[in-house]
């Protein structure tokens, strides 16, 4: 077994062996959380520019979950709540600093969000490439949406771990 022994001299000698897997782990974990709030704050900030208001349109214009509120906002104007919303989740995910509560709704809301973006795949012209037929997908937008599966196994994770913590004695 690959072990990392720390030690720490002194008076009160501490000894605490780490497994090179547990390592590895904790270092994974850790970075999931990173990872996640880091794409939420840049793909949120990006909700606030034009140029992502309009990407968005494809996508949820023709999403039967989300296409009727562009009857309700605008097109800037939805993609600046959702602007809102995924820099929010960003920060509650990042929250886990504090407290696994915070990471725990964090987890939850962007297990739901991705979970809705992964509807597109259903929705959106263009997701299977034509001149392969199915399963072949195309780069944009069909490898886009499918990435969110990773992301959504990814919320899960966090959530199941921040859940793990707050259940702990």
């Amino acid at each position: 077994m690959n072990t990392l022994n720390i030690t720490t001299h002194g008076n009160n000698a501490l000894s605490n062996n780490l497994s090179l897997g547990a390592i590895t782990t904790a270092i994974g974990t850790y970075g999931a959380y990173l990872a996640l709030a880091v794409i939420y704050f840049w793909f949120g900030g990006m909700k606030f520019t034009s140029y992502e208001a309009q990407g968005l349109v494809p996508l949820v214009s023709n999403s039967p979950l989300l296409g009727w509120l562009y009857g309700i906002f605008s097109v800037d104007t939805f993609s600046n709540l959702l602007g809102v919303l995924e820099v929010s989740i960003g920060v509650l995910i990042a929250g886990r600093l504090l407290s696994p509560k915070l990471s725990l709704i964090g987890g939850a809301l962007s297990a739901g969000l991705f979970f809705t973006t992964l509807s597109f795949m259903f929705s959106t012209p263009g997701v299977i490439e034509p001149s392969l037929g199915f399963p072949a997908i195309s780069v944009a937008p069909g490898q886009f949406l499918l990435k969110d599966l990773g992301l959504l196994a990814t919320s899960i994770f966090v959530a199941g771990h921040s859940l793990t913590r707050i259940e702990a004695p």
